[in-house]
């Protein structure tokens, strides 16, 4: 059964090429929203807290602050709807779940910078 499903994924569903990025990293994410039949692009750009999954299901959740309340959104890497993923900063953590992020506030919540 296993094997079918692999199959059915690597043949139907359509692959992406997105940059590189991991947890620690601020991105933005530009997809589609659809109201009616008026179709408009969107952006989300924030800290990605986690990378889960493998293959096709592979997903990745992203944190944001709006206002004083923390919003969180998962994107699934196939997702069809996405446009692009632009990586505007890496982030040096020791983690590669960082969900110790999410009670930090303030000065506390900023990451280092990565050096490539």
């Amino acid at each position: 059964m296993e094997h079918l499903v692999q199959y059915v994924q690597d043949e139907f569903v359509e692959k992406k090429s997105f940059p590189a990025f991991q947890a620690g990293d601020t991105i933005t994410v530009f997809y589609e929203i659809r109201e009616g039949e008026k179709v408009r692009t969107q952006f989300f750009k924030g800290v990605v807290i986690q990378i889960k999954g493998t293959g096709s299901s592979k997903t990745f959740t992203i944190r944001k602050i709006s206002g004083t309340v923390g919003v969180e959104r998962i994107f699934p890497y196939n997702l069809p709807t996405i446009q692009k993923i632009e990586v505007n900063n890496r982030g040096k953590v020791r983690r590669s779940r960082i969900f110790y992020f999410r009670e930090l506030r303030g000065k506390k919540a900023r990451i280092k910078e990565r050096k490539n």
